[in-house]
């Protein structure tokens, strides 16, 4: 009986446990945009509450195209933050009244109202403060006071039509807050869409290449996600320039805002969305790439030597954000005509 049931064991052996199920597969940056949660979409206009009626956008676009409200005549907002260049005039800094430049890059105009607040250093909360600043800056547009910029629109008949329709029911519409509202107002549609990589968001898996996927993956895991997130990849907070490794920079940024030592050397986080296009690059203009610009950031915010293969990828990922210019919105109206009482240039 012990040897028939020894034979029965050796001719019948037990079967070799099941093989144990392969791991799962990470998912391929072809079988969906994995990074998604970390980006949002790009709004279609940057208003508060319900856009604003259509007679105060195109007064803001007029002034936006103003050169008059400029102590010579020859500058506007668009001379330095050019609508059909992405909003910026790809200057390391922008000559403003008799040619004098001033001390920081001219930052582009298209999404900016997303941003926590405006100028590099935030010393303005939105558009609307920010844009009564360059045209009384001397070093800029150079007009004397509030009064004159208002003596110049209320002279000419078109401008009063302007703003009696944008501001109706108000006795003196023609005033510079009212000036800084339309220009807000405006400003508040610039926006590009259509970038690849929000297609890329979207589900269209083709709208990038494997280049820049592969900038993609690397933007995240070295960590630029951490100023640079959200719809805007940056824009939303300030951030020491020379975080890890000190920049040699004699511009002590948020400082000279606030006059806190904790904020020498911040500056607000630039929005990454069209960079391909704005350059040069930094609160000084002084990097003229933008793959300068991605190595001195992994060194000087996060303390890695990118290799050149790297920063290419990560450029090309940054090249794919951006979108295409709304050219109807931003086409130069008709300006109105000068009256007879319309001060003159005064090159001086």
């Amino acid at each position: 009986m012990l040897l028939l049931t020894a034979l029965l064991a050796c001719s019948d052996p037990a079967p070799p446990p099941a093989p144990a199920p392969a791991p799962a597969e990470e998912p391929k940056a072809e079988e969906g945009p994995k990074h998604a949660a970390l980006f949002g979409v790009v709004p279609d206009h940057m208003h508060k509450g319900e856009v604003p009626d259509k007679a105060l956008i195109d007064l803001g676009r007029m002034l936006y195209y103003e050169a008059r409200i400029s102590k010579n005549h020859d500058l506007s907002c668009n001379s330095c933050h050019m609508l059909d260049k992405y909003g910026v005039d790809n200057e390391p800094t922008s000559p403003g009244h008799k040619g004098v430049r001033g001390g920081r890059n001219s930052p582009t105009s298209y999404l900016a109202a997303t941003h926590i607040a405006q100028f590099w250093d935030g010393r303005e909360p939105d558009v609307e403060a920010q844009a009564k600043g360059p045209v009384l800056n001397p070093v800029e547009m150079a007009m004397a006071g509030p009064e004159q910029v208002e003596k110049v629109l209320r002279s000419m008949p078109g401008y009063q039509e302007a703003f009696k329709a944008a501001f109706p029911g108000q006795d003196k519409p023609i005033n510079y807050d009212n000036f800084a509202i339309a220009v807000g107002a405006f400003e508040r549609g610039l926006v590009t869409k259509n970038a690849p990589f929000d297609k890329y968001l979207s589900g269209e898996l083709d709208a990038l290449n494997d280049q820049q996927k592969k900038g993609l993956d690397l933007f995240v895991s070295t960590g630029c996600t951490t100023c640079h997130m959200g719809p805007m990849l940056g824009g939303a907070m300030y951030q020491k320039l020379g975080l890890v490794h000190p920049y040699e920079t004699e511009d002590v940024g948020r400082k000279e805002v606030t006059g806190n030592d904790a904020d020498a050397m911040m500056f607000k986080v630039p929005s990454l969305r069209n960079i391909d296009k704005t350059g040069p690059y930094f609160h000084d203009g002084k990097v003229a790439t933008l793959d300068e610009a991605v190595k001195l950031m992994g060194w000087h915010q996060l303390g890695k030597k990118l290799t050149p293969p790297e920063v290419s990828a990560i450029s090309a990922f940054l090249a794919s954000t951006t979108g295409e210019l709304p050219m109807d919105y931003i086409a130069k109206p008709e300006l109105p005509k000068s009256g007879p009482k319309t001060p003159k240039p005064d090159p001086t």
